[in-house]
């Protein structure tokens, strides 16, 4: 009998290279999942972990992973940018897992006795999967349905078609090469000048901008520009202190923004959704072949989802003795915001994990809880499942470029998380054993001196821990102005677009056209777009617009010229264009960099010296203002 998957090895073409397995049989799978699993996938791991524990701040393996991987599926020409495709997917969770450990660290500094590594990877890895099911779930509205962009995940897809198809690869290598080489220049500048480096210039975010374009980039400088505008009065009325910047506050009203745009969204989802079920009754259920990639088995997804929610409960209370009902929150907490986090990387390329943790913690202070511990825990649900949440959408993007198998793809990133999970606790160790001084409570000491290992991630988290048991009033009406704000706004842009009159006029002239960009731009912008410039200090937000105004104005600029292009039998595809292939370059170009930077210091830095002496006692964990 001939399955699909031996069909598809039958049907699929002969690898370039003899030693190389056919495509989609075991041993090509089995040559995938070892290169990922062994050799990139704790290679991002151990850049992840240095990068967090010094800087605060990881760089995403997807890039790095498929560059690397392109090379491995080479051979397989064209076909082989599905191979890649596994391996960053498994690679970049293996990463991102390895990643968390700061929330190890995070116990040490609140004095928190350490559980049984084995405990701490079974947690994790419960969350890791349930987070990915989650992932799995929203992939059909973040990337099918509001096409966001998922500016890594649109980078990825350009490097895999790239580098595993030569007729691409010389179409494109000069815009790629180019961005990529201008992106390592850029961080190196920033690392080795300071007055460049007080510019907050970053390669990535320039290149996310110029994937995004102008109508996304312009709403996120406008709410920084605003945000700068009002701290002094928000300074005045006490929701921020002298001296503070506007996201110390503008991440709680950003959260709330998308929280509330997403309301309408899913609203307006669920009504289509059940228009079609009842359009669709008593009529015969026919496959898609033409999609056949995309198709997953909702009851299985729906199942893995509740085994892993349960299981999650049962690890967190019988093994790690958390309370029942405070799990059960942070579960269902993880459900909404995995779809928020995910919405903002597909905008932006940032995932705000640790805004997702804080929410957690002040919400669940203002439910009466009072216990660190109990904080620390309940948030890291969040933590990790936004973390893989976000990476499985990004990957899914990246798959709906390339036609990629999603059901496949979903069984290498469940593998790279129980690998990271382990990864995870290992690192974590290690690197606190090898530098003693990472255990240093820099929160209660702000006068310790930690050198190069700033762990600001773990300072953010600890310090939101110190407030466990206050919610400060001020905090719920900036989530409310958000929230207001969301609808508000989304309201508002559905029922214009959805005007026919109003799309006429903006396709039938430049002014039209010229009005429908006032209109997204500046004057009703998505809340989507404008929640970026709440989470990140406002050069960043000037960089971001940067990148997309240049973008939309030279792509604009070339409309013309592209169309002739493509008549000439020029056929690259359409999401290839130079400046998403320019964009993409300069991500993976700083990626590249950090990696470099991570791998220089834990060699030189862990590897190559002795162990510190030990540090003298942590400070006590901090106590609650109430």
């Amino acid at each position: 009998m001939t399955t699909p998957s031996t069909a598809a090895a039958e049907e699929a073409p002969r690898p370039k290279f003899a030693f190389l397995p056919k495509i989609d049989t075991p041993a090509y799978h089995a040559l995938l999942s070892a290169v990922a699993i062994l050799v990139l996938g704790p290679l991002g791991g151990i850049a992840a972990a240095y990068m967090n524990f010094s800087l605060g701040f990881f760089v995403g393996g997807q890039v790095l992973a498929g560059i690397l991987g392109s090379a491995v599926t080479y051979g397989y020409g064209p076909e082989g940018k599905h191979g890649a495709n596994y391996m960053q997917t498994m690679a970049a969770s293996v990463a991102g897992m390895a990643g968390m450990g700061v929330l190890i660290q995070a116990m040490t500094w609140l004095g928190i006795p350490m559980p049984p590594w084995h405990h701490l990877a079974l947690f994790f890895a419960c969350i890791g999967m349930f987070g990915v099911g989650l992932g799995m779930v929203y992939t059909p509205i973040l990337v099918d349905r509001l096409k966001l962009d998922f500016p890594s995940g649109y980078a990825v897809a350009n490097i895999l078609r790239a580098l595993t198809d030569k007729r691409l690869l010389k179409r494109s290598i000069g815009q790629l090469g180019g961005g990529t080489g201008a992106g390592v220049v850029f961080a190196a500048l920033v690392e080795k000048l300071p007055a460049v480096g007080a510019t907050q210039l970053s390669a990535s975010t320039i290149g996310a901008g110029m994937v995004v374009g102008a109508r996304i980039a312009i709403p996120a400088l406008l709410m920084g520009l605003i945000g700068k505008w009002i701290t002094p009065y928000l300074v005045s009325i006490g929701w921020l202190k002298e001296g503070e910047s506007f996201r110390k506050i503008g991440f709680l009203i950003a959260l709330a923004m998308i929280l509330g745009a997403a309301v309408v969204d899913m609203s307006l989802i669920a009504v289509e959704a059940v228009r079609r079920v009842r359009a669709q009754a008593g009529k015969p259920v026919e496959a898609d072949a033409k999609d056949a990639w995309k198709q997953v088995n909702p009851k299985r997804l729906v199942a893995w989802i509740v085994f892993w929610a349960a299981a999650l409960v049962a690890v967190a209370t019988l093994v790690m003795g958390q309370p029942l009902g405070f799990t059960i929150f942070a579960i269902l907490l993880t459900s909404v915001f995995v779809l928020i986090n995910g919405i903002s990387l597909g905008i932006s390329d940032s995932n705000p994990i640790s805004s997702a943790f804080v929410i957690a913690v002040l919400l669940m202070s203002g439910l009466g809880l009072k216990d660190p511990r109990v904080g620390l825990m309940s948030a890291s649900i969040l933590l990790v499942a936004c973390s893989v949440g976000g990476d499985m959408q990004q990957d899914r993007s990246t798959g709906y470029r390339l036609g990629t198998n999603r059901t496949v793809q979903f069984r290498y990133q469940s593998i790279g998380i129980l690998m990271g999970s382990v990864l995870c606790v290992v690192l974590a160790q290690t690197f606190m054993k090898a530098y003693p001084v990472l255990t240093i409570n820099s929160f209660a000491d702000p006068k310790a001196d930690v050198g190069q290992w700033q762990s600001a991630m773990t300072f953010k988290f600890v310090g939101a821990l110190q407030d466990i048991g206050y919610l400060a009033t001020y905090k719920v009406k900036a989530l409310a102005i958000g929230l207001a704000i969301g609808i508000g706004t989304e309201v508002l842009r559905k029922v214009l677009h959805a005007s026919e009159r109003y799309k006429s006029f903006v396709k039938g002239s430049k002014e039209g056209f010229a009005t429908g960009f006032v209109v997204d731009a500046f004057l009703l912008p998505s809340p989507y777009a404008s929640s970026f410039g709440g989470f990140v200090e406002l050069m960043v937000c000037v960089w971001f617009a940067v990148g997309g105004v240049g973008s939309s104005a030279y792509n604009t600029w070339q409309k013309s010229v592209a169309a002739k292009q493509k008549k000439d039998g020029e056929d690259l595809p359409d999401d290839m264009s130079t400046t998403s292939l320019v964009g993409g370059g300069l991500i993976a170009g700083e990626a590249l960099y950090a990696l470099a930077v991570g791998l220089h210091g834990l060699f030189s830095n862990v590897l190559l010296k002795p162990a510190a002496a030990p540090p003298p006692p942590p400070a006590a964990p901090p106590t609650s203002p109430s």
